[in-house]
């Protein structure tokens, strides 16, 4: 049996990865390097900060933390324990399931949070938003659903991060 040959990009194909490859990097820096200069901390945890701000009581279960934030349980549980050191977020136990634990944001992690996002939003406004027309900014948001459905599979087994 011979092995199918692979369907090559073509030439515009190979621009455009390269360029959402470029530019996905050098957002994800510019985010980073915002956070960390206005508000001491990489974009990852200000992420985790945002989704625990949002949840009911503040507080979500460290699996569906990973999840939301589509990291291993492993890089989680690194960022949660620097996130208590500064006294961001703790964590407590789940009385029905004793080896669950919850992440909790703290009082004083959602006042970091409060200081922290007004500059974020204008990071993201001027090297997104402001950039793109209306049609351009719903177009993209399409594109990104669309492929983020692709590789979020709801089968059993799938190898995602939060998963591992």
């Amino acid at each position: 049996m011979t092995k199918a040959e692979p369907r090559w990009l073509t030439d515009e194909e190979q621009r455009v990865w390269r360029s959402y490859i470029h530019a996905s990097m050098l957002l994800e820096d510019h985010m980073d390097r915002q956070l960390q200069r206005d508000a001491g901390m990489p974009h990852i945890y200000y992420g985790l900060l945002v989704k625990l701000a949002d949840a009911p009581r503040r507080r979500l279960r460290m699996t569906e933390l990973a999840m939301l934030a589509k990291i291993t349980r492993s890089r989680l549980s690194h960022a949660i324990t620097r996130l208590e050191k500064s006294g961001w977020v703790r964590r407590e136990d789940c009385d029905s399931d004793k080896r669950g634990q919850f992440a909790v944001l703290t009082d004083e992690g959602l006042e970091v949070l409060g200081r922290a996002a007004p500059g974020h939003v204008t990071a993201v406004r001027n090297a997104v938003f402001d950039r793109l027309s209306p049609e351009q900014q719903k177009s993209l948001g399409e594109i990104m659903q669309i492929i983020a459905e692709g590789l979020q599979p709801n089968e059993a087994g799938a190898d995602l991060p939060w998963l591992r």
